[in-house]
């Protein structure tokens, strides 16, 4: 599954915001240096989706806050699921 992710750094924590139609909004708390916010993005998402890190991939946007992010290891309809629980 593929994924836009709007990335807000330096945030107190790291949470999913909201879902604006197909862009999901996410506040990490590292800052946007030297690919920390990326990272921690990943790892974040793994966690979110329950799928392991290795199977997140940022295809676009590394230094830009847009992203677009490749989920794989769960099945399309597993992750709309999870999708589906974002307000």
């Amino acid at each position: 599954m593929i994924i836009k992710v709007r990335v807000i750094p330096n945030s107190k924590r790291n949470e999913v915001v909201s879902r604006i139609g197909s862009i999901l909004r996410v506040k990490i708390s590292p800052p946007a240096v030297e690919g920390k916010a990326n990272e921690e993005l990943c790892e974040f998402l793994s966690d979110f989706f329950d799928v392991r890190r290795s199977n997140i991939f940022l295809r676009k946007g590394e230094r830009g806050r847009e992203k677009t992010i490749e989920i794989t290891g769960r099945s399309e309809e597993e992750l709309e699921e999870v999708l589906d629980t974002i307000p």
